[in-house]
């Protein structure tokens, strides 16, 4: 019988394979889970509204999704690309080292943004495709697809290699947690300290790819 506890498990996968909505497939398996578990309704209920508290930063994500929507159907997209032609000398390498600055700044200060949704995809990512036509023209699909990969990449490269730069970092306290347990004495300010000059290398490998990509881009004009 206790195996039948593990039947929310089954719901999440067949809601995946069957496209449900994500937040009724989550709580449908919860509900399921904690009714064979023998929780009765008002304490599910109760678990389900403390986590939903505990977890607001998620639900504040959630609520930037359609605000993000409704701002690109009403023409953040275009906006974003004028203000690129209005910059004669802007290149998107250049446009993807300031994002790339911003993103370390952000890990640096610990600014919780969810950068792939609420700034490349509807912002970085045109803005840099408004460069590409403006100094070459007509954009190519294979030049817009790698676009892409280049704006998604610095997101990942100024998040993952800048987060341990704070020194509350969640990353920064699980690392010194686990080198205690070892038996090495260390502090948050070591981990963090220790993390700036990747963050640094991170940039300037950045910066580089950035120029070498902008090259190819006008070789392939």
């Amino acid at each position: 019988m206790e195996y039948l506890k593990l039947i929310g498990i089954l719901i999440i996968v067949l809601g995946f394979i069957f496209k449900l909505n994500i937040v009724f497939t989550v709580i449908l398996s919860g509900f399921v889970t904690a009714m064979v578990a023998g929780i009765s309704i008002p304490k599910f209920l109760a678990i389900l509204g403390e986590n939903f508290v505990s977890q607001r930063i998620v639900t504040l994500f959630i609520i930037t999704l359609p605000v993000i929507g409704l701002s690109e159907q009403h023409g953040l997209k275009q906006s974003a690309e004028k203000l690129v032609k209005k910059r004669e000398n802007l290149s998107p390498g250049a446009l993807l080292n300031v994002y790339l600055l911003f993103r370390e700044l952000a890990g640096f200060l610990s600014m919780r943004i969810y950068g792939l949704v609420q700034f490349v995809r509807p912002i970085i990512f045109p803005m840099a495709e408004a460069a590409v036509e403006k100094q070459n023209g007509q954009i190519t699909p294979e030049q817009s697809e790698k676009l892409k990969a280049r704006a998604t990449a610095m997101e990942n490269f100024g998040n993952f290699f800048a987060q341990n730069t704070f020194i509350g970092a969640g990353g920064v306290l699980l690392i010194t947690g686990q080198m205690e347990s070892l038996g090495y004495p260390v502090t948050n300010a070591d981990i963090a300290s220790k993390s700036m000059p990747i963050a640094l290398i991170c940039f300037g490998l950045g910066v580089v790819k950035n120029i070498l990509d902008d090259r190819k881009i006008k070789e392939d004009k």
